[in-house]
């Protein structure tokens, strides 16, 4: 195949940058609702809004780095296959929108989180009930159907990867081992049955990104 080195570069760059975006974003999303109660959520986000601000803008930055590294897999890896190049493709840009879709809710929970402090011990329900929808039902939810996208779109590129031979074989099976692992963990969480043991599936996934990206960057390619 041919080698643009330049775009293999930017790729291993697109990889660390969705990597730590991602993991940023959701540290300062557990930083600023915190794992109480929808009262204590509504507590915590408005004494923290700053926070939740940045976890959001860090988020649509992750959207941003998403669909460059699904256009730059698009570029280094369509000789191998351009319909399934551009399936893959289809689905990192599902899995950015819907990310983006989902910082709706976080957005939606700082005004909630607002008017609940005003209204003191009043419509306590309701801003409650607000909250489980904001935060549950689309922060949450979106944010796990957007891995579900991520995950068939990564087992493609990883495929894809692996028969390109661009890098060694080893860590392109790594990938597709791990993707694999890690979709059977989305789909459970989305069927709700996200019990403490079940999280292990996304261990072997948890440092593939920052290897994938590191070697792109690295890697001397004749």
């Amino acid at each position: 195949m041919n080698i643009d080195v330049t775009l293999i570069r930017m790729l291993g760059i697109a990889q660390l940058v969705v990597f730590a975006a991602s993991l940023l974003s959701e540290q300062l999303l557990k930083s600023a609702v915190g794992s109480g109660s929808l009262t204590e959520i509504l507590l915590n986000v408005s004494k923290n809004i700053p926070l939740l601000r940045i976890s959001n803008l860090v988020a649509l930055v992750n959207c941003l780095a998403i669909i460059t590294s699904g256009t730059l897999f698009y570029a280094v890896l369509k000789e191998q296959n351009k319909t399934t190049a551009l399936v893959a493709l289809s689905f990192f840009v599902a899995e950015a929108i819907i990310l983006a879709i989902s910082k709706i809710g976080a957005y939606g929970l700082i005004s909630v989180s607002q008017k609940f402090v005003n209204a003191g011990s009043k419509e306590t329900i309701y801003f409650q009930s607000m909250a489980d929808f904001l935060y549950r039902g689309v922060d949450r939810k979106a944010y796990d159907i957007h891995m579900l996208f991520f995950c068939m779109g990564g087992m493609l590129w990883y495929y894809l990867l692996y028969r390109s031979q661009l890098i060694t074989s080893i860590i392109s099976l790594w990938g597709l081992i791990a993707i694999c692992f890690m979709l059977i963990l989305v789909i459970l969480t989305l069927l709700e049955l996200d019990f403490p043991p079940v999280m292990i599936l996304g261990l072997p996934y948890a440092p593939f990104e920052v290897v994938l990206g590191l070697w792109l960057i690295f890697e001397r390619f004749n």
